[in-house]
């Protein structure tokens, strides 16, 4: 049964925040991973995405702070932007019990001068990825000498991504008797040599694939490469599903799997390497507040994401990597929910298959598409369309503002406006698709405290 977080040596305050948070239970990786966390204890966590494990490590670092020593005490990395983004949000929410701790996320994108003033007034925590934190210590913008707590999140997908060297180089930075927790979702060679060189005595943590094995049904089908859209729709209609991921290996498959798709009622989006930064957050903004309901990606691209209540995911091209395989399906089949990994193979790809069944130690049976109704009735479009404002965080804005404009001068109520996220210059608005059509002002432009502001419907 699970353990309830007031069992723990916690502040009540952070108990009650937590509460408000919902976080009653801890998941497995938090019941096993949080007392040697607070122990200041190094833990090797093997946790996939979704397993709680941000929620893990933020309350350990968190429990161990001195708000009143306004120093970089604790330092995240993570392989990409977008997950650095998502960690340092959550702790965000998880510091809510006190007032004044600073985080700052450290990541390439970004000016450097607004981090460089951030640092110098004084931070608590960074989050970062290793070339943005090395490149910012390197200019002396970063003392990592009163680090108590460093965490490597996804240290697989780093050294997968080649960050060994920048990382061995920033934990130089750090002092030599601090608490390091390193989570992975394997465990191979390669992260067993970064543990035991910068771990001591680590406690190892593993999480049992028999939940997996419950919350992920996983299905491989031998398919024609023609046959395979038409069967991604059938699957869809059958399960009723309102949104999935759809993995390729090729930017080119991408954007073909996501035209026919479009042309079949889907809102769907491309999400690989030729898109800008600034393109890439708008597909996911699009994809998180439910404006789209298929994305057509590249692993490079996906990196890091995190998307929550993903009821499924396609690998429309078998990964040529077992380890692929368990990081795509590991987005689908969170915190205790069911998900759907259906993977499509070519008749000269068994080998591949073969690897998957031997990496993860599961018997693989390939199978034959199943007979699907044609005529079943399915709604293949998003629920919700995207309002872009052209002013953020820099203008003084919050989601609070836009609910409060769109209810005083459209007459919208609190569940006709979806999630809301405002980010330096610009904020995404997502609206009930039947009410966008309601969005037509003066000059595009929405007043919002006393000032008019420029949108875009999207």
């Amino acid at each position: 049964m699970p353990q309830a977080f007031s069992t723990l040596s916690l502040s009540q305050e952070m108990i009650d925040n937590l509460n408000q948070l919902n976080y009653t239970e801890m998941t497995p990786v938090q019941e096993e991973s949080l007392p040697p966390i607070l122990e200041r204890m190094d833990i090797m966590a093997q946790a996939k995405t979704g397993s709680g494990k941000t929620a893990a490590f933020g309350i350990g670092l968190l429990h161990h702070l001195d708000v009143k020593e306004l120093k970089v005490q604790a330092a995240v990395i993570c392989p990409t932007r977008e997950l650095s983004e998502q960690v340092a949000n959550e702790l965000r929410r998880l510091a809510r019990f006190t007032s004044n701790i600073k985080i700052l996320t450290l990541v390439g994108g970004e000016a450097v001068y607004p981090q460089k003033v951030a640092l110098e007034k004084g931070v608590h925590i960074i989050v970062g990825t290793p070339g943005r934190i090395m490149d910012t210590i390197t200019k002396g913008h970063l003392d990592l000498a009163n680090v108590k707590t460093l965490v490597l999140d996804e240290a697989d997908r780093m050294l997968d991504m080649g960050f060994h060297d920048d990382i061995a180089a920033i934990i130089k930075f750090t002092p030599k008797h601090r608490q390091t927790l390193l989570f992975s979702a394997t465990y191979e060679d390669e992260t067993k040599r970064l543990s035991k060189k910068f771990q001591l005595q680590p406690e190892f943590i593993h999480i049992t694939s028999d939940a997996d094995e419950t919350t992920i049904r996983q299905s491989f089908y031998t398919v024609h490469e023609d046959d395979k859209v038409e069967l991604i729709d059938g699957l869809m209609a059958q399960a009723e599903l309102e949104s999935c991921i759809i993995f390729c290996n090729m930017k080119l498959t991408c954007d073909e799997v996501a035209k026919e798709l479009h042309y079949r009622g889907y809102d769907v989006a491309s999400l690989h390497a030729d898109l800008d930064q600034k393109e890439r957050n708008e597909v996911l903004t699009m994809f998180s507040n439910k404006s789209l309901n298929v994305l057509v990606a590249t692993d490079v691209a996906s990196r890091g994401l995190d998307i929550k209540e993903l009821p499924a995911v396609f690998n429309y091209d078998i990964p040529h990597q077992a380890e692929i395989y368990v990081h795509r399906i590991g987005r689908t089949g969170r915190m205790g929910q069911e998900g759907l990994a259906y993977t499509f193979v070519g008749a000269k790809e068994g080998k591949f298959v073969e690897a998957i069944s031997k990496y993860t130690e599961e018997r693989i049976t390939l199978k034959s598409p199943p007979d699907l109704n044609s005529n079943k009735k399915f709604t293949r479009t998003a629920p919700m369309k995207t309002l872009k404002i052209l002013a953020g965080k820099k203008d003084k804005l919050r989601a609070g503002d836009f609910v409060g404009a769109l209810g005083g001068i459209l007459g919208f109520k609190g569940d006709d406006v979806g999630s809301i996220s405002v980010v330096d210059r610009f904020s995404y608005i997502a609206i009930k698709k039947e009410l966008m059509n309601k969005v037509e002002l003066k000059d595009d432009r929405l007043r919002v405290k006393k000032k008019n502001y420029r949108y875009i419907k999207l």
